[in-house]
């Protein structure tokens, strides 16, 4: 019995010791913590680093949703400031990649972040060789293809000036570009770099319309080759890869936007109505649809019709100006098939309408300009003196019947 006392108390001194030991170690792991978190938030990056460690080197987990961050933090300051003493800078140097290693090994959230950091300084930093540091940029996109633009231009750059013409780099950089240029439709840099790779946009149209017939069901690629035939303005190659797109995705306000130009470049009216029809359906309170519907309609010479959408954008766009300007446009247009004074009067109808759409915005300089240009084609007071027309009377438009307006004599 006794001996089983004995057995059973140093049980209970061993277990108290070992946690007692767990707690002491805990305590100092929070305490490096403390002190590493101190040295950073005041800059002194140097102090800070060999605290992280040893919070790394005992708890690598314990505080990785940030002390990974704040390492990073360290060792970057460190290495690009001019004050950096020479050999703080190759130790920072020399451990940066088993650094990285830890982070991606214990902040997997973030793992493809820390890739990318990786394959970076190993170009830059390390000037690791080509093949290597591609093979790590690779890594980090396959792992996180949502990464910043900015790792991907990397290495796009590395595929260009890598490739010996046998290595299928070139390809590798095209389908890169196109991907950037997928996603960020607005920087024409990335669709630049690929006209480049390609020599010309002609070129590039085909390589990119037999990549999508060879893999039709393929969105990224149909919307690829429909970005790059409108950007040539090769209408009619873009309509397809619209269609394909809008079958997939049918609300889709800016493949309708696009289909609904493309169908007005090729001056097919009727199907630019229906695709703006059903964008005005979709968005009924956005005033950009019925501007561009009214553009469509009188590009087609459908002027009656294009005022109304007109007039319907700038109501929904609180008094937006720049349609106005469009029907002003429209009345000058007009103008051409008067003869004399009526044509005179027309444009002193435009004339009035640029001026009201400039009262709307007074930044609107075209419709300066077009106020400007018409102040010799718009009535003399001989005009009106010979015809007996007074200040204040009414003249009706009866030369263009679709205008139905009336103008007043200044």
């Amino acid at each position: 019995m006794k001996t089983l006392i004995q057995t059973i108390v140093i049980a209970l001194v061993m277990f108290a010791s070992s946690n007692i030991a767990q707690t002491i170690d805990s305590m100092k792991v929070l305490t490096d913590y403390s002190l590493f978190s101190e040295y950073h938030k005041n800059k002194d990056f140097a102090s800070a680093l060999p605290y992280g460690w040893k919070v790394i080197e005992a708890q690598p987990e314990r505080f990785s949703k940030w002390i990974y961050y704040k390492m990073e933090e360290c060792f970057w300051s460190l290495h690009d400031s001019a004050t950096t003493a020479p050999e703080m800078v190759k130790s920072v140097t020399d451990t940066i990649i088993y650094f990285y290693d830890l982070a991606i090994k214990y902040r997997s959230e973030d793992k493809g972040y820390f890739e990318a950091r990786k394959a970076y300084v190993s170009e830059l930093w390390l000037a690791l060789p080509a093949d290597q540091t591609i093979s790590l940029y690779e890594q980090a996109i396959a792992w996180q293809p949502e990464l910043s633009s900015f790792y991907y231009n990397r290495l796009g750059q590395l595929y260009i000036n890598n490739d010996d013409g046998t290595n299928g780099f070139k390809d590798k950089a095209i389908e890169l570009y196109t991907v950037l240029e997928t996603r960020e439709p607005e920087n024409p840099v990335w669709g630049e770099i690929i006209t480049n790779l390609f020599g010309n946009v002609d070129d590039r149209l085909v390589y990119l319309k037999e990549a999508w017939e060879k893999d039709p069901q393929n969105e990224k690629k149909a919307k690829a080759f429909a970005l790059t035939a409108i950007q040539a303005s090769e209408w009619a190659m873009s309509i397809a890869p619209l269609e394909f797109l809008i079958s997939k995705d049918p609300e889709n306000v800016g493949y309708l936007t696009q289909l609904g130009n493309a169908y007005n470049k090729l001056n097919n009216t009727t199907k630019s109505e229906e695709v703006f029809s059903r964008l005005i359906k979709l968005e009924p309170d956005n005033k950009d649809h019925y501007f561009y519907f009214g553009k469509a309609l009188m590009e087609a010479g459908k002027y009656s019709q294009a005022r109304t959408q007109f007039l319907k954008a700038s109501d929904v766009g609180n008094g937006w100006a720049l349609p106005i300007f469009y029907e002003g446009f429209l009345y000058e247009q007009s103008a051409g098939g008067c003869t004399d004074f009526d044509r005179k009067v027309v444009y002193l109808l435009a004339q009035n309408t640029y001026r009201r759409a400039l009262s709307m915005d007074s930044n609107l300089g075209e419709a300066r300009d077009r106020i400007n240009a018409l102040s010799g084609a718009v009535p003399t007071k001989e005009d009106y003196f010979f015809r007996g027309i007074k200040s204040g009377q009414s003249m009706p438009i009866t030369c263009v019947g679709w205008i139905g307006k009336s103008v007043t004599a200044p």
